[in-house]
């Protein structure tokens, strides 16, 4: 029996799944508070205890301490600081600022203050301008941020500014641009090198635990590992595939479309056209943000009469006690609206970055508020989400719904790259729904 523990390292808990590696049967499952309060080893070696994985390969994604915080660094705005920023959300990072032109001295000081744990420096086609590219890695030698930098622009001046940064120390790994050309948008390499660099310097700086194991068991960030079991899971149904993950702080919304030769030609954004990607909102969370639901809810009119009155001590008390757990109808009741409206939030913004989710099939939710909901409640809250076409928004016009309630698009991910046949049998076994014909 081969056994392989996939483990999810959370911010509030670590969950594990015991998966044989042969045929993808999910063998146990466990879940314990992270401890990030003493050693993340602590919880996440009780979980997998629990779990019965005592002895057995591992492989982690985490979340904890924050997860990744990117910084974007581009040339312009509108394009490849734009393409920039989409390619760290896709890699699993909480894009905390974005820059665009040279940096100025008022420009660095900005970028300290947000506190990156990687700067993404992009800017400029292959082949076009290169001063700006130039002009940046320049100044973010001088500046001794001791911030690691995943350097992904213009080819032509690439090894000039790789050398830039080594010579003063600054870590850096170099790839391919995210924008060789207007239009043309290739994350998969920068998503790659953000991926290296969040393994081998990040996470071990994030104190998260007393020694080296944890660093060395962790292969990717939370996120990032997700979106590569979207990934996983689009392939097999062949069509267009979104996944709602409703958190405690933030709401994260992943799509995978399928580019025809139609809607390559109908997309001709200059920035780039992602067709797998993953938005997230800070602002919008069932507990530590759940005051930014209320508020974002109100300011789009979204709220019945007299609900905010009602909503708004509930979204204060998640805020202040994180760990609240509901009890009681009313206080399920409460976090299953918050839940549908941070849904319907976080469609809108991702539809309103440039993702079309019109012809998607299947809305898979995530997250605990759902996993712990009855399946009827849970796939409510989804169409909620999905009905919500008064604005105009290109959301799914006849998609199924179905609930990642075994919590397997995390460890299907961690698995897709060593072990990708148990990874599809543990997606088909788990999330059957998204294969039955009514999903086609």
């Amino acid at each position: 029996m081969n056994l392989v523990v996939c483990a999810d390292v959370g911010s509030t808990y670590t969950k594990v799944a015991v998966v044989d590696a042969d045929t993808g049967e999910l063998r146990g499952t466990a879940a314990h508070r992270t401890t990030v309060d003493s050693d993340v080893l602590d919880g996440l070696d009780a979980a997998v205890a629990a779990a019965g994985g005592d002895g057995y390969e591992r492989l982690v994604c985490s979340s904890a301490g924050g997860g990744l915080r990117l910084a974007v660094v581009g040339y312009e705005s509108l394009v490849t600081a734009k393409a920039g920023t989409r390619v760290g959300l896709s890699a699993g990072a909480r894009v905390v600022h974005v820059a665009a032109g040279p940096l100025d001295g008022t420009g660095v000081a900005a970028l300290r203050e947000a506190r990156p744990d990687v700067v993404l420096l992009v800017g400029g086609t292959d082949g076009g301008d290169a001063e700006v590219l130039l002009h940046n890695g320049q100044r973010l030698a001088r500046a001794r941020l001791r911030v690691p930098v995943v350097l992904a622009g213009n080819v032509a001046v690439r090894d000039q500014v790789a050398r830039v940064l080594a010579e003063r120390r600054v870590p850096v790994v170099a790839c391919d641009n995210v924008l060789p050309r207007i239009g043309v948008l290739r994350p998969e390499p920068a998503r790659a090198a953000i991926r290296e660099v969040f393994t081998r310097h990040v996470i071990g700086g994030k104190r998260l635990s007393r020694g080296t194991r944890f660093a060395r068991m962790v292969l990717a960030a939370t996120p990032d590992a997700v979106l590569a079991g979207v990934e996983l899971l689009a392939d097999g149904l062949a069509g267009d595939l979104a996944v709602l993950d409703v958190g405690g702080a933030t709401t994260d919304v992943y799509s995978v479309r399928v580019p025809d030769a139609h809607r390559q030609a109908a997309a001709r954004e200059v920035a780039g056209t992602q067709w797998r990607g993953r938005t997230v909102e800070g602002d919008l969370g069932v507990r530590w943000s759940a005051t930014g639901v209320v508020r974002a809810a109100a300011a789009q009119r979204l709220l019945a009469p007299g609900e905010e009155e009602v909503l708004a001590p509930a979204a204060t008390r998640r805020a202040d006690e994180p760990g609240l757990v509901a009890a009681g109808a009313a206080e399920r009741e409460h976090d299953l609206r918050l839940a549908a409206l941070a849904g319907t939030l976080g469609l809108r913004r991702h539809v309103r970055d440039g993702a079309d989710l019109s012809e998607v099939r299947v809305l898979i939710g995530s997250g605990g508020v759902l996993r712990h909901a009855s399946a009827d409640r849970a796939a409510g809250v989804l169409r909620a989400a999905l009905g919500d076409h008064e604005g105009g928004w290109a959301l799914p016009r006849r998609a199924a719904v179905a609930v990642d309630a075994d919590h397997v698009l995390a460890p299907a991910g961690l698995l897709a790259a060593r072990y990708p046949r148990a990874a599809r049998a543990l997606l088909r076994s788990r999330l059957p729904d998204v294969h039955a014909p009514s999903a086609r």
